[in-house]
């Protein structure tokens, strides 16, 4: 099951650094014209805030198993992403756009919290 949870964990790290990543580097006005239409809800800083969120709690996921230390903030960082995700899908139903994406990823990030806290990395 560690290993079902390791590739979980990475899969999972690679999707928000990726997803963070890119509402950090990109400006809002890009965003929306890229197909973030939720972007235009929300101030610049709001939408850089979000990525930083994603982005910490990527390495949140991956960093404490890696070294061995506080590797009890994994399944903390992975319940942090599935509120954030959460909200990403209260946002999204609202806006009656796709709301599947970060419902998975929400789910997934469920998954692996409880497989973190039954099987401690």
């Amino acid at each position: 099951m560690t290993v079902v949870a390791w590739i979980l964990q990475i899969v999972l790290a690679l999707a928000f650094l990726g997803a963070g990543g890119m509402k950090l580097a990109r400006p809002r006005p890009a965003l929306v014209a890229s197909g973030m239409g939720y972007a235009e809800d929300y101030s610049d800083s709001a939408v850089k805030g979000i990525g930083l969120v994603e982005v910490l709690g990527a390495i949140g996921l991956v960093l404490p198993a890696v070294t061995g230390i506080a590797t009890w903030l994994v399944p903390v960082a992975a319940i942090g992403l599935a509120l954030v995700m959460a909200g990403a899908v209260v946002v999204h139903v609202r806006r009656k756009e796709a709301f599947v994406p970060p419902l998975v990823l929400g789910v997934l990030s469920l998954v692996l919290a409880v497989l973190r806290i039954a099987y401690p990395a």
